[in-house]
């Protein structure tokens, strides 16, 4: 059974870090990259809520743990990456960028998927509003002046609402 969950959890670790690469590429510049790629992220848990927390997040055996500890570790990798690119280019503000990926990781996944999490499971308009907060928010965590994470967040082609896993 292990076995079982551990690969079902690496098969939906490949697809949603590919998804955020995807939405991250087809985006005009560095910001608007890290952008895309969390309102990926945030649009596919969304789609399935209970099953992204599950493949995440929810506590269960060590075996199954360390699957989920792959999981969060490829998905701040990722936005690691998009962060270093955005510094690398001086968009970001000067300083460690290292603390940013883990800490945004935690806030999609507490702030979207989490228990604490607000309810938007069956409004696609809530929906769509939540993941463009935390689309927001993870801007402004960055360091980004408010007006320019405005019109990054308005500029960024919210993916069609698909299932995660």
């Amino acid at each position: 059974k292990t076995e079982l969950v551990n690969e079902l959890v690496a098969q939906a670790c490949d697809r949603e870090v590919e998804a955020m690469r995807q939405a991250a590429a087809a985006a005009p510049g560095p910001l608007s990259a890290i952008a895309a790629a969390v309102a990926a992220f945030g649009t596919r848990a969304l789609a399935n809520r209970k099953l992204a927390w599950a493949l995440i997040a929810e506590p269960s055996d060590a075996e199954t743990d360390n699957s989920r500890d792959i999981f969060r570790n490829a998905l701040v990798a990722e936005l690691d990456r998009l962060i270093r690119a955005a510094a690398a280019g001086g968009l970001l503000p000067p300083g460690e960028t290292s603390l940013a990926a883990p800490a945004l990781v935690g806030a999609l996944i507490q702030g979207l998927i989490g228990p604490l999490a607000p309810q938007v499971d069956a409004n696609p308009a809530r929906q769509h509003e939540a993941v463009q907060s935390l689309t927001l928010l993870a801007l402004r965590a960055l360091d980004i002046a408010d007006a320019r994470a405005l019109g990054l967040v308005a500029q960024t082609v919210m993916p069609l609402r698909e299932v995660a896993a």
